[in-house]
This record gives C-alpha cells, structure tokens and sequence, in this order.
C-alpha cells in the first residue's frame, strides 16, 4: 500500500483508522491495476484515472466516494450499468454515488458486496 497514504493517516489519528485500513484492502485487491495515492487530502484509487476516494472529515463512520475523474461525465452509464442488491450506493448523479461504513465490524459485513460494486464500477474508468 502506498507510504505516502499510510503516512496521511498516521498523522491523521483518523478515530476510524481500522475501517479505513480494511477497506484499502478492499478497494487494492479488486483489480491488480489499481493504485493509491492522494488526491483532495484524502487517500483516492485510481487505473486511468481516479474513481475512488475516502471522505475522511465526516463527523460519524467513514464514506468513500465514487466518481469517474474529477468532471462530472453527465453521460454516463454508471448508473444504470452497476447492480447494487444491497443498496450501498446513494447516487449522487449519473456518474457519482457514496459508499458509508459506520465502522469496522459495517465495513466487514459490507466488505464482499462493496468489492462487487468496484469490480463494477472499475469497468466504466477510462
């Protein structure tokens, strides 16, 4: 995993660093391509271009926010493409949707159907 992220949150103290840590994991073992860096002083994921990144300065749990680059791509097909059984998603247009974990233990339950919705959502980055 990336120093340059493990070193943000050491320094961070993030109350919820475990979740956090669970969840890199999550999101680096979807697809071999994915890399992790720091985009808006947070950890973000990217192949091409970035499509994952934590919102660490909630007041309660941890959420990750999916996206499609930084410009909204209004003509996406994300939406419609991605299943989501469990209705983890809260869609925030066609092309962004936040992923919340309240902690830990939520992100291990949520853990393997989070992973599907990134194999995914993977597909739609260009």
């Amino acid at each position: 995993m990336g120093d340059d992220v493990a070193e943000l949150l050491a320094a961070a103290r993030h109350p919820q660093e475990p979740a956090i840590r669970a969840l890199r994991g999550i999101i680096l073992g979807v697809d071999r391509r994915i890399q992790e860096g720091i985009k808006w002083n947070a950890p973000s994921y990217f192949t091409t271009q970035h499509f994952a990144t934590f919102h660490l300065r909630a007041k309660t749990g941890i959420a990750v926010i999916l996206h499609l680059g930084a410009k909204p791509r209004p003509d996406a097909t994300v939406r419609a493409d991605v299943a989501d059984p469990l209705g983890l998603l809260d869609w925030r247009g066609t092309d962004r949707a936040v992923v919340t974990f309240a902690d830990l233990a939520d992100a291990e339950v949520k853990g393997p159907a989070f992973g599907e919705l990134l194999r995914q959502w993977v597909k739609h980055v260009r």
